[in-house]
């Protein structure tokens, strides 16, 4: 569990590290316009493209983790992440270079959008195959906490450097100091991962693949043959969650600086204050799951959280830093009541054949339509409308596609994850195709 906490913590702060900055930082430095929102809309274009990558690293890791195993796979995307953002510290800006520097922005963007595709499913996996069904919703959450906690470390580093600098100097160097650190936490990242042991359920099926001595197809082709359905309702299920998501963390910070004037450190607080509740409430929305099940925790998140987006713009327009640290929090524990039992409830949608394949596929697809272009739609809209009343409409239709992907799925608490050859003849049928 340590293993992928802290990979995937490592990971996901050099991800969100990104989306800060493309709110803060990278719309003068790299996207210099004589309008503010034209630039951050350029800024997060590239952030955008970074989704673009995932699911094609979803697939060719998941291809790879299904065929040699989850822990390999885990180092590799750690040290390309790792990598990709310690190289962004050291790019020269627009001012220097001219349009050079948003063409390797964006590659290395492409690159960390590369490997989170390939991180999520095999952290997630290495932990749910280490388990018993009775607690597997708990034990796969954690691994979601490096969301939040990856979050809450890049949103810190930023606001400390807020808070020591002026704007000039943060302009000038101060930006590259959280993306250089990445080189650090990659270290202790790696020497955590490489202890870990390789999934058991995984080895199992593999030993049973070499006995039988057939060739097997490759797992994506059975994934869309046999579990198509599955792809979709976990497509679905992420939409909802996954906008959300953006809109609290990183869009907030346009809307907090552009719309109400106020000092970056206002949205960098808030965002750091509710990623910390986040963390520690999302593995208690894992633990309810295993009590009550997947399906009614999901559904709670999904129906609270597009309430919960006209109340949230609401508050913000308060001003008040305690009330916009109020509604950003209550974003963020509604959102873990979605992302809390979506590992183990993905997990459990597919076999331990195609699991890696299957679950990262249907994780990332959706990020395209949905995280992908989160910010960028709500940006658009306030320009629009110079309202946020679209925005929140936004919000209650990806919660809407969530809501009818869990309700068609089957409860999955309590699935066996072990394949088919090695379960007892007793054994309760597989809910999918295995």
């Amino acid at each position: 569990m340590s293993a992928s906490l802290v990979g995937t913590t490592v990971e996901w702060y050099d991800f969100f590290l990104y989306s800060s900055a493309a709110a803060l930082v990278f719309n003068k430095l790299f996207f210099p316009t004589s309008d503010p929102l034209t630039g951050t809309l350029l800024a997060f274009t590239t952030y955008a493209i970074g989704f673009l990558a995932r699911p094609i690293g979803g697939l060719i890791f998941g291809h790879y983790g299904d065929k040699i195993g989850r822990k390999k796979l885990l180092v590799i995307s750690l040290l390309m992440m790792g990598g990709a953002t310690f190289a962004m510290g050291l790019l020269p800006t627009y001012a220097t270079i001219g349009v050079a520097a948003p063409v390797l922005l964006t590659l290395l963007r492409l690159v960390q959008g590369f490997a989170l595709g390939g991180e999520w499913g095999g952290a997630v996996l290495i932990v749910s195959e280490h388990g018993g069904a009775a607690r597997r919703g708990f034990w796969a959450s954690w691994p979601q906490c490096g969301a939040p906690g990856g979050n809450l470390l890049a949103t810190a580093v930023l606001a400390i450097l807020a808070a020591v600098q002026t704007d000039e100097a943060f302009l000038s160097w101060g930006w590259r100091i959280p993306f250089l650190l990445s080189a650090v936490l990659v270290v202790i990242g790696l020497w955590i991962r490489l202890a870990v042991a390789e999934s058991p359920v995984f080895l199992a099926a593999q030993r049973k693949a070499e006995e039988r001595g057939a060739e097997e197809k490759a797992p994506i082709v059975q994934v869309f043959k046999h579990n198509w359905r599955q792809v979709l309702i976990a497509m679905g299920a992420r939409m909802g969650e996954n906008v959300s998501y953006y809109v609290i963390t990183a869009f907030i910070l346009v809307y907090i600086t552009e719309s109400l004037d106020l000092a970056k450190s206002v949205g960098l607080n808030a965002v750091l204050i509710g990623s910390a509740i986040h963390f520690v409430t999302i593995p208690l929305w894992g633990l309810l799951s295993d009590r009550i099940g997947r399906r009614a925790v999901y559904l709670f998140g999904a129906v609270a959280m597009g309430a919960w987006g006209f109340v949230f713009f609401a508050l913000l327009d308060t001003r008040s830093f305690g009330v916009i640290a109020f509604a950003t929090t209550v974003g963020l524990v509604l959102h873990g009541a979605m992302y809390g039992p979506q590992a183990a409830f993905f997990s459990e949608l597919f076999g331990t054949r195609v699991r890696y394949s299957g679950a990262s596929v249907g994780y990332q697809l959706a990020s395209i339509l949905a995280g992908a272009v989160a910010p960028l739609i709500a940006v658009a809209l306030l320009d629009a409308w110079d309202s946020t009343l679209p925005v929140s409409l936004y919000l209650v239709a990806m919660c809407l596609i969530t809501v009818v992907a869990v309700l068609v799925a089957r409860e999955t608490k309590g699935a066996s994850l072990e394949p088919e050859e090695v379960r007892s003849a007793d054994d309760s049928a597989p809910l999918v195709t295995r």
